[in-house]
């Protein structure tokens, strides 16, 4: 992968972390700086890690896979970008607020939204992608995009996370698109 497809993943990946820390940034009132910063901190390495995990595992089974990887590519982007969109469409419930800041949740919350860097740590050893470098982008660009969710929703009541979702997905699918046909 070239640095701009490297960027356009760790957009699309930090989606959820995005969303996930605009709808705290929505519910706390007290403690703004310490909350999100733990729950940054908490995205960006859960997002940062993950793909190291794929990444290797990719590693130990490449022999038998590599014929087959830049199907495999498109098929894990492919998916995770039909996965984004319908997301985006599908109704949701209203949650709850709740209040969930503790280490158990932000744990959670961490595991939640990084499953999807798990599979983009596959397709970046299959396209032969730098680990370190994308895995720090991926973590830098999820800490940054928490940060400006937690804010965003200290500011506003309501954005449509539907626009983001779905503009995460095209991204993915593009990449899927590309990795099979240039």
């Amino acid at each position: 992968m070239h640095f701009i497809e490297i960027v356009l993943l760790a957009i699309a990946l930090g989606v959820d972390c995005l969303i996930v820390s605009f709808s705290q940034g929505l519910i706390f009132s007290h403690n703004r700086l310490k909350n999100s910063l733990a729950l940054a901190f908490t995205m960006g390495f859960s997002q940062g890690v993950m793909p190291c995990i794929g990444y290797l595992f990719t590693g130990i089974i490449s022999k038998f896979i590599e014929p087959y990887g830049k199907w495999l590519v498109f098929v894990i982007f492919f998916g995770l970008g039909v996965k984004f969109i319908h997301e985006a469409f599908k109704k949701k419930e209203e949650e709850e607020e709740i209040c969930c800041i503790g280490l158990k949740c932000l744990i959670g919350m961490g595991f939640a939204t990084s499953i999807d860097a798990l599979a983009s740590g596959v397709s970046l050893n299959l396209t032969h992608t730098p680990l370190i470098f994308s895995a720090s982008l991926i973590a830098l660009m999820s800490f940054i995009m928490s940060i400006l969710g937690f804010l965003g929703g200290n500011l506003f009541k309501k954005l449509p996370s539907k626009y983001l979702e779905i503009s995460g997905g095209i991204i993915l699918i593009l990449l899927a698109v590309k990795a099979v046909f240039m």
